[in-house]
């Protein structure tokens, strides 16, 4: 009867302590994924690329898409996909592109930008997501250049513009 305790009871024990190992022990909510919040001045896009302009001004080149998420992604998947065979986007968003047009917006020099996951240090294992980090423009400049790994231009971004320059820049990460 000992035994079959034992037997019983021993793992129940470990999977307890083992579990309290993984978890956070800072008592503080561990970030998690939130919905980028969209304003008249937020618009979704592809970067094609970053230009230094004259006194050290930049430009940013991108294509302006739709983005969808949860309800709306669903509506916009049948618009689009009706003979797709599947009820809605896989991954709970989905993205319309119709006009691959180009333009072209400056950007503030104190701009934030906050990114999810990029190559941090050039080693595939450290490529980890941590939500909302913010990264100067030099930084970015720099994660742009570096597609050994990752290129982020393959991630859309939330670019808030305010009297004609770019404020904010956030890269929406995708599964």
């Amino acid at each position: 009867m000992l035994k079959k305790w034992l037997a019983v009871m021993i793992p129940l024990v470990l999977i307890v302590v083992m579990s309290s190992f993984s978890t956070s022990s800072s008592g503080a909510a561990e970030p998690r994924y939130a919905p980028v919040e969209q304003t008249p001045d937020t618009k979704v896009v592809y970067i094609e690329q970053l230009n230094t302009v004259a006194n050290g001004k930049h430009e940013l080149v991108a294509d302006e898409i739709q983005w969808y998420e949860g309800e709306a992604a669903e509506q916009a998947f049948l618009e689009h996909e009706p003979d797709a065979g599947i009820d809605g986007p896989p991954d709970g968003y989905y993205i319309v592109n119709e006009d691959h047009e180009l333009t072209s917006y400056k950007v503030a020099q104190d701009v934030k930008i906050l990114m999810q996951i990029y190559d941090r240090t050039g080693d595939v294992e450290d490529m980890d997501i941590r939500w909302g980090e913010l990264v100067s423009l030099e930084q970015f400049k720099n994660i742009l250049q570096n597609t050994e790994w990752i290129d982020v231009r393959d991630f859309p971004f939330h670019i808030t513009v305010k009297d004609g320059l770019i404020v904010e820049m956030v890269q929406q990460y995708i599964p």
